[in-house]
């Protein structure tokens, strides 16, 4: 096996791309789609996808349809016969509370020979905002910023977002009853639990309020007052799995984080790269993640463990950040800003870290490329990398450098994408 005259760079693009394109709704929404009721097809959804996902049923679906998903601002897509609207991501607003409300409306007084067909994809927490009983918009948008900036989990952040929801947790798939509910679910969580995609609005709840307190008291969250009293009451308590109501409601999970980082795989060893795939479920803090794959792929480099290079190492799942600094974020970066120093300028070992979905935390900016010469070209900039670390300052970092990876709205999302090619000395000289 040869490998690739292309350069590094290009080459864990190309993967990005591949990963990207083998979740896209076109491809993965039309073998799931359902038979055709005897009644009316209500088609709802929310998240970074949705927008693209209906315009992949409407493309396949040859009987009438009407319905209403919401995506992110920027990530439309023209549909003749499902409304689309657009509302903000990760910090909820009126846009999405608004569409909350309508959803609702479009399920309620269904009957058993209706369907509704409800799209879901990563963002959907933060694009379905309406608030539980007793709480506001703003205190929502109160939450959802300290959640950001907790460190929290992706999974302890959805349970306590489904204590404070009127929509998901369940409730929705609730609303439509007793029509029949068919989720499609594009995954950006670690381990693919439908109940932490979107937070779970069509799907029965196993946490309780209790939980979610748990959650706010573990990292010292300060939030409304409402909050906590809603939780201690109990009043915020979501629907449980074995609701009856939630008796016709089925999920189907159309595209994962693996299958997204198995075509990678595939373009690397194209390249003649062995490509291993390290796990689709990495979390904890990026900073520490990034030390630790550094560390093995200086292990691959120095001792030919436990692979031999040249070779391809591929992860997914979803970091998090612990915002301790005036920088701009984004879990990618940081993790990559933390390969770098670990690393030390290693000559034959390059990275790539991005979302799929293209925007890493509230950027713009899918991720970063690391080159061996990253951290001199910083030093000769005046620019500090510890320093820039310190600061959660990834993104200013490599955007200072020209290494950002912009990728524009991508209209899907599984998580993040993390590549890293390590050389042989003869391929690196």
């Amino acid at each position: 096996m040869t490998t690739s005259s292309q350069g590094p760079a290009d080459l864990l693009r190309r993967m990005l791309d591949a990963a990207i394109a083998s979740a896209q709704p076109a491809l993965c929404i039309p073998p799931h789609l359902p038979e055709a009721p005897r009644g009316r097809l209500i088609v709802i959804g929310a998240g970074k996808a949705s927008a693209a996902m209906a315009a992949a049923v409407e493309a396949h679906w040859p009987g009438p349809l009407s319905g209403l998903v919401v995506t992110r601002y920027g990530y439309a897509v023209p549909c003749p016969r499902i409304e689309i609207v657009e509302a903000s991501h990760p910090v909820p607003d009126e846009a999405g509370l608004e569409a909350a409300h309508r959803m609702l409306d479009l399920v309620c007084g269904l009957d058993e020979d209706d369907l509704v067909l409800c799209l879901i994809s990563g963002g959907g927490s933060s694009l379905l905002p309406l608030p539980a009983d007793g709480l506001t918009l703003a205190d929502k948008q109160d939450v959802n910023r300290a959640l950001l900036k907790s460190g929290a989990t992706i999974r302890e952040m959805n349970c306590l977002r489904r204590h404070l929801s009127g929509i998901k947790g369940g409730r929705l798939a609730a609303a439509c009853h007793p029509a029949r509910v068919v989720t499609l679910l594009i995954s950006d969580v670690p381990g693919d639990d439908p109940i932490d995609i979107a937070s779970g609005p069509t799907v029965g709840d196993p946490t309780t309020c209790a939980d979610a307190l748990d959650v706010l008291r573990r990292y010292g969250l300060d939030v409304p007052a409402v909050v906590i009293d809603l939780l201690e009451s109990g009043r915020g308590e979501s629907v449980k799995p074995d609701d009856p109501r939630l008796a016709r409601a089925e999920v189907r999970i159309v595209a994962t984080p693996q299958q997204a980082l198995e075509a990678a795989q595939r373009v690397a060893r194209e390249a003649g790269f062995e490509a291993h795939v390290l796990g689709d479920a990495l979390e904890g803090e990026a900073s520490d993640v990034g030390k630790v794959l550094a560390a093995i792929a200086l292990q691959v480099a120095r001792r030919g463990q436990p692979f031999a290079a040249p070779c391809v190492l591929l992860s997914g799942g979803e970091t998090t950040v612990t915002v301790r600094g005036d920088g701009r974020g984004g879990r990618n970066v940081e993790c990559l800003l933390s390969m770098a120093l670990t690393l030390d300028g290693h000559p034959r070992i390059h990275a790539l870290a991005a979302d799929t979905d293209g925007v890493d935390g509230q950027e713009e900016v899918a991720g970063a490329v690391l080159t061996p010469d990253t951290l001199a070209r910083a030093w000769s900039l005046g620019i500090k990398p510890r320093d820039a670390l310190a600061d959660n300052d990834g993104h200013g970092f490599f955007g200072s450098l020209g290494d950002a990876v912009v990728t524009g709205p991508t209209l899907t999302n599984v998580n993040d994408f993390r590549a890293i090619l390590i050389e042989t000395e003869t391929l690196a000289r």
